[in-house]
């Protein structure tokens, strides 16, 4: 009976209830650390210090997150 065995190794949907935020962090962080990885090599290969690409990219981040009142 593979169908029996099958069908009782699922867990009622009750109990895998994820928010969209939990379901989509492990992406995200993913993602975030491609990009970051892919910025770093750019700035590399255009001569820049690793140290000097990383504050860069912090620095992006911070401009990010503070509004432009311009």
């Amino acid at each position: 009976m593979p169908m029996l065995a099958a069908h009782q190794s699922i867990a009622p949907p009750k109990d895998h209830i994820l928010t969209a935020q939990e379901a989509l962090e492990p992406l995200f962080l993913q993602i975030e650390a491609e990009a970051e990885l892919r910025m770093v090599a750019a700035a590399l290969q255009a001569g820049w210090s690793a140290e000097d690409a990383v504050s860069a990219i912090d620095q992006l981040r911070r401009s990010e997150l503070i509004p432009d009142h311009h």
